[in-house]
């Protein structure tokens, strides 16, 4: 009879273990498509909303590039410092798409030349943009118009590997590069540099932590983008 009864009560604690499991897994599926479908009406609408919300985004975006910029570590071989800013920068290419994305950084590089102070350190004006850091500013516009026009115009490249892929296409080949390369200039109007100590200090210390802040962008980028079709 014990047997019986132990029996009785392993086989219900068991039901009770499957309905409940299958009641949160039916909740986490409901959250999800849920989820989905928000994301999914958001790009909708972000690409159907009249000119003054999208510039609205823009100028937010501009702003979370700003404090993303004072996320930074100056390392003692260059005038170039780590910051936050790419991880902002590639995230509005996918975030606003195509031009808006652009747009946010091109806003994020105009105010700040015109003195806003939201460059690193909290710096703003000319000197800024004619400095060692202004190739990889006008690399951010570049680098957001390409994603933005990406993600918008190939619904097969937001998968996770091409998504990454993307990243860190645009934050190699569209900011460090155009930064290295600004860089070398701005050396020689000081003394000989040859491209390999602009390489130095402005490309290879960098390479490894834009890996790391492309591979969030991405990551969050394809956790918000649907897989679907969202503009006309």
């Amino acid at each position: 009879m014990q047997m019986s009864a132990d029996f009785t009560i392993s086989i219900d604690l068991y039901i009770h273990l499957s309905i409940t499991t299958s009641l949160k897994g039916e909740k986490m599926n409901v959250f999800i498509e849920g989820y989905k479908n928000s994301m999914h009406n958001f790009f909708k609408w972000r690409t159907e909303t009249k000119f003054v919300y999208k510039l609205v985004m823009c100028c937010s975006f501009a702003c979370f590039t700003g404090l993303m910029a004072q996320l930074r570590f100056y390392l003692p071989f260059t005038p170039v410092p780590l910051t936050g800013q790419t991880f902002a920068v590639l995230l509005s290419g996918v975030i606003l798409g195509k031009y808006y994305g652009g747009l946010s950084q091109g806003i994020y590089a105009g105010l700040g030349f015109a003195g806003v102070p939201w460059f690193a350190n909290w710096s703003g004006g000319p000197a800024v943009l004619l400095g060692p850091t202004g190739g990889y500013i006008i690399g951010f516009i570049l680098a957001a118009l390409f994603i933005g026009w990406a993600v918008d115009s190939n619904v097969k490249i937001r998968s996770l590997p091409s998504m990454l892929g993307l990243m860190l296409f645009a934050d190699i080949g569209l900011i460090l590069i155009p930064g290295t390369l600004w860089l070398y200039i701005w050396l020689n109007t000081f003394y000989p540099a040859g491209i390999w100590e602009a390489m130095l200090m402005g490309f290879i210390p960098f390479v490894a932590g834009d890996a790391v802040k492309a591979f969030a962008a991405g990551t969050a980028g394809r956790l918000t983008i649907p897989k679907t079709a969202y503009s006309r």
